[in-house]
């Protein structure tokens, strides 16, 4: 981290020192925050004191309101004598939790710096040098098994897209879709041993876009804006890539059948957008609903209410975490001005973008099984099915294991259908969905209902946050030096590239560039409180929840921690694969991925 950058977060520490020793009991009432009592959550039609519970609601309404947002024009921004209070004590926790992290990755870029700040890359194995007994304390496991060694390899480039970032892919229908850009027939068939449209009529060509990227503002640096094809092979069955284009200059289309060298650049390309856009849809996908949801909760349920006490429990430190982008990666001079291709302000523009468009903001459309079929990777009717998908085969574990700890948790309080309706709190928090603006929100609630509300709360805030943000982007994402955030040479007008390397970053950049993703790394939560196997252990609420609810957060920890071993146990199979992949992704490991959103 750069002494600027360390500047900033110290001046973040103290503001939110400051703020955390301006908060106290006395200042904010008991409706205010989360219960202090020791009786069991209930209902509101199960409350002695009704009176008295709406009261607090009322206060609640008056003192925590709905801001303009910040960080781009998402989700509206908590304000008020409350939302202020929230704001700042969150993030004056968050930067108490933060310590080691920032710490670490600092002292691993001073350590990196003055170690091998004078070798010079001359080729791309010189990138293992970064990577090599450094970045011991902030990324001690290493990056993902594979990673460096075969990034030359296009099953690794082509499964990418089904694990560190599975958001962006989608089966062209022919019923829906056309056919973006053309390939020549003589080269589809040494590639793919077929044609285009063939693949297309068969449902078997895959499509990325990220054409959009071609407006946004830039630095003094380059990137492409490429659109790609990926498809299922029609003999071997693996998931492969097609095509390139960068919709840059002369709009070079580029393929596996081009020299080795020019193929590798449009993978890297590629990548460089990839990433940008996974971050910032991350940002919009994750935290922005997360924090709208809550926000349209917290106004409308009592404190009292076991729902409200199981999103507090999901959602440690939730305002916090857009400060911090504003401050230390989205102000002019921040990170991203200093490191992507892209600007700050194409940050926020992108995440504005891919909110407001419903992209990565669409409540139910977003759900796990309904995102994944409506892009066609799973349940398909047209089409091979994808032989090898790591994120869905992780995930869907995850997900299946919250779901059951959700079903119980409402059955064991909802034990009867009328139940929902009678809850006039559940109800106002559907129906405050209007004025919070949460785009696809459910109006009205009953058992399925809030089960699946409850469950994609809960699994974008852990497996998916941790697929696209945390641990990941420094041991596989965001590695060097298939993955840089920015170029240094002008996108080619013609291929025949000779040497690559002037092309990506050079020590100095490259160690900037590990550093700001040792800073979103977490090692220190791994096999602790705050691994997702622990997502429902917290013993001050399970105290006041039910016997039912207690007994389905321990069979959660129980099943996540089995699924662990199975994970970390994981190694490459005779054809030198992993899950179908030429590397062993470990993202999704119970005990290494947190079970809320961290950073």
């Amino acid at each position: 981290m750069s002494s600027s950058s360390w500047l900033i977060y110290l001046a973040l520490f103290l503001r939110a020192a400051a703020a955390l020793s301006n908060i106290s009991a006395s200042r904010i009432p008991n409706y205010g925050g989360k219960s202090t009592s020791t009786e069991l959550f209930s209902l509101p039609m199960d409350h002695v004191d009704m009176i008295g519970r709406s009261n607090d609601i009322v206060e609640k309404r008056e003192r925590f309101l709905y801001g303009p947002s910040i960080c781009g024009n998402v989700s509206y921004w908590p304000t008020g004598f409350l939302g202020n209070a929230t704001t700042e004590s969150d993030l004056a926790q968050f930067m108490v939790d933060s310590q080691y992290s920032q710490a670490a990755a600092n002292l691993d870029e001073i350590v990196a710096g003055t170690l091998i700040a004078a070798e010079d890359i001359k080729q791309l194995s010189d990138y293992k040098i970064l990577y090599q007994n450094q970045w011991k304390n902030s990324i001690p496991s290493g990056i993902d098994q594979g990673i460096l060694t075969n990034y030359t390899n296009d099953l690794m480039f082509s499964m990418e897209r089904l694990s560190v970032n599975p958001y962006s892919i989608k089966r062209l229908q022919p019923s829906i879709d056309t056919v973006p850009f053309q390939i020549e027939e003589m080269i589809a068939y040494e590639v793919a041993n077929t044609t285009v449209q063939s693949l297309f009529e068969l449902g078997n060509l895959f499509y990325v876009d990220y054409r959009y990227q071609s407006t946004l503002q830039r630095t003094d640096r380059y990137a492409a804006a490429c659109d790609a094809y990926f498809y299922i092979h029609p003999t071997k069955g693996e998931f492969l890539p097609l095509a390139i284009r960068t919709n840059m200059g002369t709009d070079l289309v580029y393929t596996p059948a081009d020299s080795v060298n020019d193929w590798l650049l449009a993978k890297m390309m590629f990548n460089l957008n990839d990433f940008w856009h996974s971050q910032w849809y991350h940002l919009s996908g994750t935290h922005n609903v997360i924090e709208i949801v809550y926000e349209a909760a917290y106004r409308t349920l009592s404190r009292e209410h076991p729902v409200m006490a199981l999103l507090d429990r999901l959602t440690p430190e939730l305002f916090a975490y857009r400060q911090v982008a504003l401050e230390v990666l989205i102000r002019s001079g921040g990170y991203i001005d200093r490191l992507f291709a892209f600007s700050g302000s194409a940050a926020a523009q992108t995440t504005s973008d891919l909110y407001n468009a419903g992209i990565s903001s669409a409540f139910q459309a977003n759900y796990f099984y309904e995102n994944l079929a409506s892009r066609g990777l799973i349940n398909t009717t047209h089409g091979s099915r994808i032989k090898h998908f790591p994120f869905f085969e992780d995930a869907s574990v995850i997900y299946t294991a919250i779901q059951a700890f959700m079903t119980t948790f409402i059955d064991s309080y909802y034990i009867h259908p009328s139940m929902f309706a009678q809850d006039e709190e559940l109800q106002a928090w559907m129906l405050e969905s209007v004025p919070a603006d949460i785009i696809d929100f459910p109006k009205s609630a009953d058992r399925s209902t809030l089960v699946d509300i409850l469950t994609h709360i809960a699994f974008l805030g852990s497996a998916v946050h941790q697929t696209l943000n945390t641990n990941d982007i420094s041991e596989a994402s965001g590695s060097l030096p298939f993955h840089p955030f920015a170029l240094y040479q002008p996108i080619p007008i013609a291929k025949g590239v000779k040497d690559i390397i002037p092309f990506l970053p050079n020590i100095t950049q490259s160690i900037g560039q590990i550093g700001l993703t040792a800073l979103f790394a977490r090692p220190e939560y791994v096999n602790s409180n705050r691994s997702l196997t622990q997502m429902f252990n917290d013993g001050t609420m399970l105290a006041r929840m039910n016997k039912k609810t207690a007994e389905a957060a321990w069979l959660f920890q129980a099943e996540m921690k089995n699924f662990s071993k199975l994970v970390s146990s994981r190694t490459f199979d005779g054809q030198g694969l992993c899950q179908g992949m030429p590397f062993i992704w470990k993202a999704l490991d119970p005990e290494r991925s947190p079970y809320y959103l961290t950073i």
